[in-house]
This record gives C-alpha cells, structure tokens and sequence, in this order.
C-alpha cells in the first residue's frame, strides 16, 4: 500500500541519500526511471555514490551527460527515484531544476551534473492481507567501487555542494 508523504524528503530519507553513510550503501542500486520523447518509461540504475540529498527539498544527481536518461531529464525534466531496500520503499519524484552542468575533471568519463527539486514522495509498506511479505534485499552489484577510484572523487566532489546555472 503505497501512502505518500508530501512534497519533501523525510528526515530518515535526508539522511538515507545525504551519503552520511556511503560506505555502508556502496553496491546497492536504485532505479532512476526518466520519460522519454514517446512519454514511456525509461530505466536506468543509480548508486549512493550517484546521488545526494542536501536537504528535504534538493538532490544532486552526477550520471553521464550524454545518456537517454540526461537527455530526457534535460527535454521533459522528471523524475523518479525508487529505493527498494529490506527497511524502505520508497518512490521519490523529482524535477529537474538545472542539468547537465559540467563536472570538473568528469570530462573523461563525460560525467554530468543535474540539481533536483523533490516533489512528492510515496512510500510503500505491505497491506494487511499480504501477510506480512517484505523485500528481503536491496537491488545489488559487485565488484563495490572504492572511494579512490577517479570517476568516483570527481563524483563526490561534484555532489560536495548544490549547483545551477544564475
């Protein structure tokens, strides 16, 4: 049963996605689904590492410029977010409020920079008669990236701060 929970992040979702915690969320990946110039769907994965809140409004989002899922942000300018975890679901729309910014020293990995506004967010529980079901895991890949690796500071540091064009 799905219950939305207004037009910002919750405090436990600030935190969720402000990478207080990156270590610990590194590997896991969540859907990013855009719309493209048909009006369908269109999928991608996210990291933690991809993403961050700097407050219950804003997210920084780093992906790679030139992507379907950049360009349909940059046309249609939605959104959403959904974290599947064994503690959360949650579905997180968004509106692009600028995007893509050049990244610093992301040009070889032709990294872009969207900043978001959040506009709704539902939250997802089992209803009575589905007897208790639960996500038993998060989405997951391997090998989990290092901090050190360059794509990975040149994201961070593009995330460090909220960004947009005067």
């Amino acid at each position: 049963m799905t219950a939305s929970r207004g037009p910002r992040l919750t405090p436990a979702l600030v935190d969720r996605f402000s990478q207080r915690d990156l270590a610990r969320r590194l590997g896991i990946g969540m859907p990013f689904v855009t719309v493209d110039a048909t009006g369908r769907p269109h999928p991608m994965l996210v990291s933690y590492l991809e993403i961050r809140a700097y407050d219950a409004g804003t997210i920084g989002l780093v992906i790679q410029a030139a992507s379907r899922s950049a360009r349909n942000m940059a046309e249609r300018g939605t959104a959403t977010l959904i974290a599947v975890e064994p503690d959360t679901i949650v579905y997180v729309k968004l509106r692009s409020l600028d995007g893509p910014l050049p990244v610093a020293g992301g040009e070889p990995f032709g990294l872009g920079y969207f900043l978001l506004a959040v506009d709704e967010v539902l939250e997802d529980a089992a209803a009575d008669w589905e007897g208790g079901m639960r996500i038993t895991q998060a989405i997951t890949y391997r090998p989990t990236p290092t901090l050190e690796e360059p794509w990975a500071k040149v994201t961070l540091a593009a995330l460090e701060t909220p960004r947009a064009r005067a």
